[in-house]
């Protein structure tokens, strides 16, 4: 157990720290509970199959005490990821979410629908940045320098397995992140039709200038 806070790798114990993170930071960067009937489609969707399917990708800050307060995780090739997620992940949750009506009817609904098509991730545009990720600090734990060593740490990651480049997608409407995601160095991918997302790249090399 560290006695200040660390990034180190993500364990088992940290799955419900890790689904409270998600949820309390997924709606725009800001807790999704007061706007969601049903929050945990968020872990469901964008953290949990990350941390059973590619565990080995996922990191966490520590406090200082055990308790993860943050967290970077994601994989190194998106399109087998998308079809791992399909076969191996969605059947282990389609019961308790299943899939909603064209078009949904409620913000819940089109969260699940998102969980039940992976391909979304798939896009051609994409391609040259065959990693994606996902990272999410407690609010208190943000603007302190933490986001920053771990996306560092996951980029080394990546380095080490020769992945190229990396790519997220993020709420157009969350700027805070976007400013974060600026210094970090990642620059807008053009895709046709994004909706209300944004897609950001960049190259996994010069982690170390961060």
């Amino acid at each position: 157990m560290t006695t200040s806070p660390a990034i180190r790798p993500y364990r088992p114990e940290d799955r419900p720290a890790l689904e409270d993170i998600c949820v309390r930071t997924a709606h725009h960067g800001e807790d999704s509970r007061p706007h969601y009937a049903d929050p945990g489609i968020f872990p469901v969707t964008f953290a949990a199959p990350y941390v059973h399917l590619e565990p080995h990708l996922a990191f966490v800050l520590d406090d200082g005490r055990g308790r993860a307060v943050g967290y970077i995780l994601g994989t190194a090739d998106t399109p087998r990821f998308a079809e791992a997620f399909r076969t191996t992940w969605l059947p282990l949750v389609a019961g308790r979410y299943p899939a909603p009506p064209r078009p949904p009817r409620t913000p819940d609904e089109a969260i699940a629908g998102l969980l039940h098509h992976p391909e979304r991730m798939v896009l051609p545009e994409l391609a040259g940045h065959p990693a994606h990720l996902h990272i999410d600090l407690l609010p208190g734990w943000q603007g302190r320098g933490h986001g920053r060593r771990l996306m560092r740490t996951f980029l080394r990651a990546l380095q080490d397995r020769g992945v190229p480049a990396v790519h997220l997608s993020m709420a157009t409407a969350n700027t805070r992140a976007r400013a974060f995601y600026d210094r970090m160095g990642f620059e807008e991918i053009d895709v046709p039709e994004p909706g209300e997302a944004t897609y950001l790249g960049r190259t996994t090399k010069e982690s170390d200038r961060l």
